[in-house]
């Protein structure tokens, strides 16, 4: 039976992705193009982060058969017409539409991926922008270990209401949920509202991960979602080595005892000293 994860605290570092090519079946996707390189934005400038490591194709089929391991929950939240739907498009089944309508309600798709020889099947919720339907998504943020956070990078609105989603994001969900911040649409580079510095600095003192990307070009969509697949299974991961170790040392404990010396035929037991005084 697959595990449904959900975990408890730790720290997120700020990583700013940029472009190493990502392998999907039988194509690869290059995630280079107006992002830097990777870099690292916490208490070590110099050290550099190692880009995720992924894995299953969209149509392996064989995959799809395999036992899975993990369930993660992910949710993509942001203002309308941001490209949600058009980014969970891009993962799930390597499509564009350019006739797309607004969500209504919730919607979901998901993908199974390998990481480290698991089977991890990302279940990915996309909810609705549109304020009449903030009461429906609400309910749709428990249990999720993931959150996509995106905003359009041509309109500076919808940048701004990133607090507003973080804060509703924080208030329904556990509080140390993996979150990363997307910039959409940066094959309109023309048209930025949004600099990438601002975002940077904005994902840096929210502790976000964060990453541009273009779901008409294809570009950092997998390693976005792969980002956030990665670091929900380093958590679990971790969880449970330490599960691991503590049973460990509750069994160690269990096998020790006093030390009891059983005298052999030349040994003489030591005679019970006396209480009183002799005359």
């Amino acid at each position: 039976m697959p595990v449904r994860v959900e975990f408890g605290s730790r720290a997120r570092p700020i990583f700013q992705l940029g472009g190493p090519t990502l392998n999907v079946g039988s194509k690869q996707h290059s995630a280079t193009n107006r992002t830097p390189q990777f870099s690292r934005t916490d208490t070590d400038p110099d050290r550099v982060a190692e880009p995720p490591i992924m894995a299953s194709g969209r149509g392996d089929s064989q995959l799809q058969q395999q036992k899975v391991d993990y369930i993660f929950k992910i949710v993509l939240i942001g203002d309308s017409a941001v490209g949600k739907s058009q980014i969970l498009s891009r993962f799930a089944r390597n499509e564009f539409s350019l006739d797309s309508k607004a969500t209504i309600g919730v919607e979901f798709q998901t993908r199974t991926v390998l990481i480290h020889h698991k089977t991890v099947k990302a279940q990915i919720w996309d909810t609705a922008g549109q304020e009449r339907y903030r009461a429906v998504t609400s309910a749709y943020y428990r249990g999720t270990v993931g959150a996509m956070v995106v905003y359009d990078i041509t309109k500076r609105q919808t940048f701004d209401h990133i607090p507003r989603w973080l804060d509703e994001l924080r208030a329904h969900a556990d509080k140390n949920i993996v979150i990363i911040m997307i910039g959409n649409k940066i094959d309109l580079e023309d048209e930025r509202a949004v600099p990438t510095e601002d975002a940077k600095e904005f994902a840096e003192k929210e502790g976000l991960f964060f990453l541009e990307t273009s779901a008409l070009e294809a570009t950092n969509v997998e390693n976005a979602f792969m980002t956030v697949l990665m670091e929900i299974f380093n958590i679990v991961n971790r969880k449970n080595l330490v599960k691991d170790e503590a049973k460990s040392n509750i069994n160690a404990q269990s096998l020790s005892g006093k030390k009891i010396v059983v005298p052999g035929p030349a040994q003489e037991i030591p005679a019970k000293s006396s209480m009183c005084c002799s005359s």
